[in-house]
């Protein structure tokens, strides 16, 4: 089982929060961001050990973990806590592998080809600054890299808009805002003409975007054949949504993520052989590519 979608904080990184007097910070084991609530962290979610036994438990042959791009980490221009990520990350035992994340105030491709090169699975981009064409072509350096080196680019929520909502507000209507927004963006942008061998993957099934393409056709839009390198992972949703989702986009483009730790394995009810793909051959596509040969399922 292959997991494209986790998070888990480094002790360097964790310290270098506590040291922070700005969001985000960190009080104890409280989260203070510039947006949202206090967050009160689980200590346990964070363990390395605990994890480690858990998805071994689970029989995970590999977990991609990244950088919390909701603290907004990447336009801070705090280069010792990006270090700090990259740094602890790189150091996690199997079967967790890390994304890349990038200042994206002063991009730094020779960076992140370093990064690619050291064994970081991709780039991760928050998707509140890819609500727009422009906000693609912004980072188009970026893309090209990630393509060029034919790693893929996970596009996962970002900074929040502040609210006085409850404390759900913002995952369930601002970060899936988020990534519908970055979703239509990068189809009017033409991101697939632009960068034709890019893998991509939206998290939490881009916020379903997917299952509006319907009222897209009604309002006269079009989108063409299903994009055999562009996928969503699974998590924070169940058998409705990834059901749905799936029947625009065909199984195929449906990867397994959990966002651990903030939410765990869901049972889609697509069947065995269903789960089998989404779990395993469809992620380490994602991860690696077609022509990668994949190993053998392990524990599903």
């Amino acid at each position: 089982m292959i997991d494209v979608h986790q998070h888990l904080w480094p002790e360097a990184f964790v310290d270098r929060l506590r040291a922070r007097r700005q969001p985000p910070y960190l009080t104890g084991w409280t989260l203070h961001t510039a947006t949202e609530a206090p967050y009160d962290v689980d200590p346990a979610a964070h363990e390395l050990g605990k994890r480690v036994a858990l998805e071994q438990d689970l029989g995970t042959t590999l977990a991609a973990v990244s950088l919390s791009s909701p603290l907004g980490v990447e336009h801070l221009g705090d280069e010792e806590l990006l270090t700090a990520w990259h740094a602890g990350a790189a150091e996690f035992p199997k079967p967790f592998r890390a994304w890349a994340s990038v200042n994206l105030l002063e991009p730094d491709v020779e960076e992140l080809k370093s990064l690619l090169a050291k064994g970081f699975l991709g780039l991760q981009l928050p998707a509140h600054v890819l609500g727009t064409p422009a906000g693609w072509d912004a980072v188009g350096e970026l893309l090209r890299t990630a393509e060029l080196s034919g790693r893929p680019i996970l596009v996962h929520p970002g900074v929040a808009d502040q609210t006085d909502g409850p404390g759900w507000w913002a995952p369930v209507v601002d970060y899936t805002a988020q990534l519908q927004a970055a979703w239509w963006a990068w189809h009017a942008y033409g991101g697939r003409r632009a960068y034709p061998e890019l893998r991509m993957c939206f998290v939490a099934a881009a916020g379903l975007a997917p299952v509006h393409h319907e009222r897209l056709t009604a309002r006269g839009g079009r989108l063409g054949t299903i994009d055999p390198k562009l996928y969503v992972d699974t998590s924070s949703y169940g058998p409705q949504g990834i059901d749905a989702v799936a029947r625009v986009l065909g199984i195929d483009q449906v990867v397994h993520g959990t966002d651990r730790p903030y939410a765990g394995i869901t049972d889609l009810r697509q069947g065995d052989a269903a789960t089998a793909v989404i779990r395993h051959d469809n992620p380490h596509r994602l991860l690696f590519g077609a022509g990668f040969p994949p190993p053998e399922r392990g524990v599903q």
